[in-house]
C-alpha cells in the first residue's frame, strides 16, 4: 500500500480512481481508509466458501438481516475514507437507493475474511479495526485463515473497540447485541488451506 498525503488526493479523486480500476484492472478492489489508498485481492473459492456460511448462519438466525458481501461504506475517519468489506450485515433494505459507497449507520456488523496478499496483516488486523470503530459499527468479526482464529471486536469508542475476544476455529463465540448470534466456527476448519 502507498500512504496518500491528505492534499494529493480528495475523496471525490478516489471514488474516481477506484470507478476507474473496477473497469480495467481484473481482480483488484481498491480502498481508501486513513488517507492510505490500499488494494485488495478478490477472494478465492475457500474465501467465498465462508461467506456463503456466514449468509446461510446469518439468514437461519436473524433472517430480518442480511449480510452483503463487498457493500462499499464510507468510513469517514478524519473525514475521509472508502471501505469495502467482505461482509456488511444490516437490514435487508438499509443500502437501497444507496451508491456505490453507502452510509455505515445501518450497520451491525461488518466481516473481513483475511487473503493471501501482503497488505492483510495492516490492513484487516490493524487499519480496519480503527475505522468500523471510529464509524461506531457495533461489531467487527475477523475470520484470520493464517492464524486459523475467529476474532469479535465490540463496544465501539473513538477510534477502538473496547472489547477484543479471539477463539481458535472449532470453538463456539457468541457475536454480542445488536447481532446476537452464536457461531459454531467448526466448518472454518475445512476452508483454510
Amino acid at each position: 500500500m502507498t500512504a496518500v498525503h491528505e492534499s494529493f488526493m480528495t475523496t471525490e479523486e478516489f471514488e474516481e480512481l477506484a470507478r476507474a480500476a473496477d473497469r480495467i484492472a481484473e481482480g483488484v478492489r481498491l480502498e481508501f481508509i486513513d488517507g492510505q489508498l490500499g488494494a485488495k485481492a478478490m477472494p478465492d473459492g475457500d474465501h467465498g466458501r465462508i461467506m456463503q456460511w456466514l449468509i446461510r448462519t446469518f439468514m437461519m438466525f436473524r433472517p430480518e438481516l442480511f449480510l452483503t458481501p463487498e457493500q462499499g461504506l464510507r468510513v469517514d475517519r478524519y473525514r475521509k475514507g472508502r471501505a469495502r468489506p467482505d461482509g456488511a450485515l444490516a437490514a435487508a433494505d438499509a443500502f437501497v437507493g444507496q451508491g456505490e459507497w453507502a452510509d455505515p449507520g445501518p450497520v451491525l456488523l461488518v466481516v473481513e475474511v483475511t487473503s493471501d496478499d501482503q497488505g492483510t496483516d495492516r490492513r484487516d488486523r490493524q487499519e480496519k479495526p480503527l475505522a468500523y470503530a471510529d464509524t461506531g459499527i457495533p461489531v467487527y468479526l475477523l475470520i484470520d485463515r493464517d492464524s486459523c482464529e475467529v476474532t469479535v471486536h465490540s463496544e465501539p469508542r473513538g477510534s477502538r473497540y473496547e472489547r477484543i475476544l479471539t477463539v481458535p476455529f472449532g470453538a463456539t463465540v457468541r457475536l454480542p447485541e445488536p447481532v446476537d448470534v452464536e457461531l459454531n466456527t467448526e466448518p472454518l476448519k475445512d476452508w483454510v488451506r
